[in-house]
């Protein structure tokens, strides 16, 4: 008996941002090559990690946008965190093993204290369940074998803690903070200032930068769509740097600046900027302006910049 022949799918050169909402239990990366497979697309790459035990926003990247994911790494991110109080766990989340249990005994305004205290810049320890790495080593394989390693604390901000709903042994917030926060660490040390312990039960990531959960399809609703209804769904690789200032240049300035020379420009010097052709949607790569001198700093291909013109929307007729 012969087995039938599985037919191999054809990849194609997509160039966007796909918002992704996370489901439950999936890693980053299962999400990305379902989304990849879905959309048929020959490069991707996702925006930072959520665990498993993580939902919610997940930027994806595919072909062009894909020079642009630091940029999303980089970002403010705001969550949704749901915290258990009273308990310690091991990982500091629902995958370790109860090690401590406490009486809550707080008040409303004891939970306002405690939350207040982080607003800001702070020093936190990372976790040893954590990726950081130790001498080539994640923090993780050290704490799976039993090992504690001394670590450095790193300087983190909160720009937003709000109380969403506390009730008894649980605790809801909402947190916008930078890049590199460990929001099971903020729920130990909320639980450690109230003297009652505490794990982190739920996260939900609802923003980074200027992207929203909001914004997002699911998995299910992805697989119900037709091809083309997946590829309307991708944002324009600018979708990341949507909060910087833009620049438009003339044709011949933009295929010059598109051979990576330097152009000077009358503009106010500027740390980011994005850069544009003379046609609508026309994106060319991001830059900075340093003494009226415009630099790129990562380009896209002439053949990746017709791609986005040829999808790009098209003015209405006169």
């Amino acid at each position: 008996m012969t087995r039938p022949t599985r037919q191999r799918q054809v990849r194609r050169a997509l160039h966007g941002v796909l918002l992704l909402d996370k489901p439950l239990g999936w890693t980053s990366n299962d999400a990305l090559q379902k989304a990849k497979w879905l959309l048929r697309a020959e490069k991707g790459g996702h925006t930072g990690t959520l665990d498993p035990l993580a939902t919610g926003l997940l930027p994806l990247c595919f072909g062009a946008a894909t020079k642009f994911s630091q940029v999303s790494l980089d970002a403010d991110k705001a969550y949704r965190a749901t915290i258990t109080l009273g308990e310690r766990r091991s990982t500091g989340d629902l995958e370790g093993e109860v090690f401590e249990t406490r009486p809550v005994n707080v008040d409303r305004s004891g939970v306002d204290a405690a939350c207040a205290r982080f607003i800001g810049t702070i020093d936190q320890l990372p976790p040893m369940h954590s990726a950081v790495k130790k001498d080539g080593k994640a923090l993780y394989e050290y704490a799976r074998a039993g090992v504690e390693i001394e670590r450095t604390p790193r300087r983190i901000t909160i720009h937003s803690l709000d109380i969403v709903a506390w009730h008894d042994r649980t605790l809801v917030i909402d947190v916008r903070c930078s890049k590199g926060t460990y929001i099971r660490t903020l729920a130990e040390d909320i639980g450690e200032a109230l003297g009652c312990g505490a794990h982190l039960a739920a996260l939900r990531r609802t923003g980074t930068g200027g992207l929203a959960l909001a914004d997002a399809v699911t998995i299910e609703q992805l697989e119900a769509m037709t091809e083309d209804q997946r590829i309307e769904r991708l944002l324009p690789p600018d979708a990341l740097l949507a909060d910087w200032p833009s620049l438009v240049l003339d044709a011949d300035e933009a295929g010059r600046f598109l051979s990576g020379l330097r152009r000077r420009v009358k503009h106010a010097d500027a740390p980011e900027v994005r850069v544009y052709g003379p046609e609508p949607g026309a994106f060319l790569g991001s830059a900075h302006i340093t003494a009226g001198e415009l630099i790129a700093d990562r380009l896209l291909s002439p053949p990746e910049v017709q791609a986005l013109l040829q999808h790009a929307p098209q003015p209405a007729a006169a």
